[in-house]
């Protein structure tokens, strides 16, 4: 069979249904200057779906660093990968000054949380090591795992007798083949605001030996007292030995970067093929994110507006009945009972009649019968937001629940 053909006759769960949601469900395009406020469509709407916690995406001081970069440098330098004509002393500095705000002794620099961490783990396993997951793993830890040829077990999700038991096998496994153990999970759960069982998995090399990788797109920034992750969070610096974040959150910017112990760290920097083999992550990003960190470390007003907004959203959404989940971080779904029909009646509901724009998530990411609206609630949000989010869906539940998403008949979406 033809390649092109064989592919066309199975498009996959999303593509199935692009001809009838391209650029309103998926792809939809959010014009304007970002804020809790952007246009859809022509029309303003109030925003809850962009990861843009602290609200540093339009800071003005940032937006000058930015620009001011940018005028300098340009898009262009440094010119080439980092190991052979790419490095700066900014580079460097950015490094160090990672290293020390998540209290590790290195930090690495890479181009994209997704392709790196799916090179870090390509590069800290062989064929005789076992990699040991949460069950709701991100996709770019799963690719990653897809690149290794030795075991990997899964446990579910947060579910520390069961890791236990993954553990004892990935144990009796590598003592035979002389390999290592990679235990992968996350800070936070960017989908069900969950936070990893950080402590009781550290509390777990007592008595199993094995390295934890921990993925924390969404609680660098965000978590424990001083912004400086989830691992501060917990009180668990010393048992996570790499420590992955991404600049795509809080930071509001391009890039990631990777800490651990000064040794591992060196290793990383000469194996990792995706920063050998790619172009230098460009100036502007990094003078901008050494803005941006300083903006984190110094200025806890950002992260303190968050936490307001995020206590004030969930105690509201909580109190008025709504299924938040077990969330513990600023991410907030809300639950309901439904299918992918009502999920789009009620999705197109709150976007052309309440002017509100969120992320609406269906099978298989949660289970058939359950529909979750993802609200990512920020610094630039106000406490006015809140409240009028929790009428509106105060009357989107009314209206599922009497069917009336059954029944109703979606407006042309294709103008």
């Amino acid at each position: 069979m033809d390649i092109f053909e064989k592919r066309l006759s199975n498009l996959g769960p999303l593509g199935i249904h692009a001809d009838a949601t391209d650029g309103y469900f998926m792809f939809p395009k959010l014009e304007g200057e970002i804020g809790s406020r952007m246009k859809f469509r022509g029309k303003e709407c109030l925003i809850w779906s962009l990861n843009n916690y602290l609200g540093l995406a339009n800071h003005p001081e940032v937006r000058q660093v930015d620009a001011e970069a940018a005028a300098r440098w340009g898009l262009a330098a440094p010119m080439g990968a980092r190991m052979m004509s790419g490095q700066t002393v900014y580079h460097e500095q950015l490094e160090r000054e990672l290293a020390a705000f998540v209290y590790k002794e290195s930090a690495y620099l890479l181009n994209f949380g997704y392709q790196g961490m799916v090179s870090i783990i390509d590069q800290m396993v062989d064929r005789n090591d076992v990699i040991v997951y949460d069950s709701d793993a991100h996709a770019c830890i799963i690719d990653g795992m897809r690149l290794h040829i030795g075991k990997r077990f899964v446990y579910p999700h947060n579910n520390m007798e069961k890791l236990r038991v993954q553990l004892e096998r990935a144990s009796k496994l590598t003592q035979q083949t002389g390999g290592g153990i990679l235990v992968i999970t996350e800070g936070v759960y960017g989908m069900s605001g969950n936070l990893g069982n950080l402590k009781e998995i550290v509390e777990l090399k007592k008595e199993f030996d094995f390295r934890l990788l921990v993925d924390d797109a969404h609680g660098f920034g965000t978590m424990g007292p001083n912004g400086r992750g989830s691992h501060e969070n917990m009180n668990v610096v010393d048992g996570v030995d790499l420590y992955f974040a991404t600049f795509a959150k809080a930071m509001a910017s391009i890039g990631a970067f990777v800490a651990g112990n000064a040794d591992i760290i060196k290793y990383l920097r000469f194996t990792l093929r995706s920063q050998i083999y790619a172009k230098s992550l460009p100036m502007p990003f990094v003078i901008g994110a050494l803005k941006r960190l300083d903006m984190i470390r110094s200025r806890p007003e950002f992260r303190e507006k968050l936490w307001t907004i995020v206590h004030a959203l969930q105690k509201g959404l909580r109190e008025d009945g709504f299924n938040i989940g077990t969330t513990q971080s600023p991410v907030t779904p809300v639950l309901f009972n439904g299918d992918i029909p009502e999920a789009t009646q009620l999705t197109y509901d709150l976007r052309e009649n309440y002017s509100i724009f969120c992320s609406i998530v269906t099978y298989p990411v949660v289970p058939k019968g359950v529909l979750m609206l993802r609200l990512i609630p920020t610094a630039a949000h106000t406490l006015d937001d809140v409240t009028y989010t929790i009428k509106a869906f105060k009357e989107i539940s009314v209206k599922l629940a009497s069917g009336k998403y059954n029944t109703h008949v979606m407006a042309d979406i294709s103008k």
